[in-house]
């Protein structure tokens, strides 16, 4: 009998990989997708994705989809307790098993896996160590397309959101970004792959800069704000 599984999900490239992996392994039933929004533009926080193209994606991939509302501006200690009532609910159903698309970060799989025990589930980390130029080739090569969505100004500038990744893009990628953007350097949508009953589409709309202010407890002289760069995805 297949563990039944909640799949903590992005929407973009790392989430999909790591829903491909689970998947071939045959070990685990993906029961929902599980995707936090903002509650006030109904959009993934982080990589800005419209809730509509969201459920698009999830149709097309065939796997129901569980939205989890946040304020914008929500503090850790809500969001906590938000994603605890979230969890324990679907644990109640003999829900047991959480997947993440995470690579290579300690401190959040730690994280993850304290706050899951906690509830009584177990976390579940398909691309876990991989490398990550080896990752990026093998979603390409698997025929996934995705699109970067939102771009960190600290490594990478505007003329990156909204592009294709494929061969140019990895080779344009400065020394310092990791190609899958593990570190948070960029965010995607993917829109088509060996997955998908048929491709997702959209339009590119604008590309916004949006600034966040800096966590408190970094030790730090500077009190700039964070910026973003984020391109727009219009569905049709």
């Amino acid at each position: 009998m297949k563990k039944r599984a909640l799949f903590n999900w992005s929407s973009g490239k790392d989430s999909t990989l790591a829903l491909y992996k689970i998947l071939q392994q045959d070990k685990y039933e993906i029961v929902s997708f599980l995707t936090s929004i903002s509650e006030e533009y109904q959009r993934i926080s982080m990589h800005g994705i419209r809730v509509d193209l969201l459920i698009k994606q999830a149709k097309s991939l065939g796997f129901p989809l569980t939205l989890m509302s946040v304020p914008s501006m929500t503090t850790m200690e809500t969001y906590e307790k938000k994603m605890e009532q979230t969890l324990r609910s679907f644990h109640q159903k003999g829900i047991e098993y959480s997947v993440f698309g995470d690579i290579f970060l300690e401190d959040l799989r730690q994280y993850r896996e304290e706050k899951l025990k906690s509830i009584g589930f177990k976390a579940v980390f398909p691309l876990w160590k991989a490398d990550t130029s080896e990752l990026i080739q093998e979603f390409l090569t698997l025929g996934f397309k995705t699109i970067v969505t939102c771009v960190n100004e600290q490594y990478l500038d505007k003329s990156f959101a909204g592009r294709i990744i494929d061969e140019q893009f990895i080779a344009d990628l400065p020394e310092n970004v990791d190609p899958c953007g593990e570190n948070g350097e960029f965010h995607t949508f993917t829109f088509d792959g060996p997955l998908f009953s048929q491709p997702v589409t959209f339009e590119k709309g604008e590309i916004v800069r949006k600034t966040y202010p800096k966590p408190q407890t970094e030790n730090t002289d500077d009190d700039s704000d964070y910026g973003f760069w984020y391109c727009d995805l219009i569905p049709n």
